[in-house]
């Protein structure tokens, strides 16, 4: 079983900022995708921003330029720096790690890949 803890959430004026991170635990061989998702009240989950192991980095168009994503592998931990937040940021941010090789009950590496999600962590933007 693989565990993602997410942390750093809270209430912040527009303009301000807050950094998310989210720590992966569990019999972890190798996690080839982490993320931040997020969902607002009526609406969908959307992505916010991704990053590989090797370090390529996807944004949403929305947060280019205010988010940076960034990612600690020997760790199994992602951080999410927010800033010029605005209040259209406010929702539920969740964090993902997607391609999840683990090890099993011999410690030999699992041939197959899971995908594992956060309790998810509030994110309120006043105006």
């Amino acid at each position: 079983q693989v565990q993602l803890v997410e942390s750093g959430g809270g209430l912040v004026q527009a303009g301000g900022s807050l950094r998310l991170s989210c720590a992966a635990s569990g019999r972890i061989f190798s996690i080839n995708a982490m993320g931040w998702y997020r969902q607002a009240p009526g609406k969908q989950r959307e992505l916010v921003a991704t990053i590989t192991t090797g370090g390529s980095i996807n944004y949403a168009d929305s947060v280019k330029g205010r988010f940076t994503i960034s990612r600690d592998n020997a760790k199994n931990t992602e951080y999410l720096q927010m800033n010029s937040l605005k209040p259209e940021d406010t929702a539920v941010y969740y964090c993902n790690a997607n391609g999840v090789k683990c090890y099993d009950d011999r410690y030999r590496v699992e041939p197959f890949e899971r995908a594992y999600w956060g309790q998810g962590t509030q994110v309120t933007v006043s105006s």
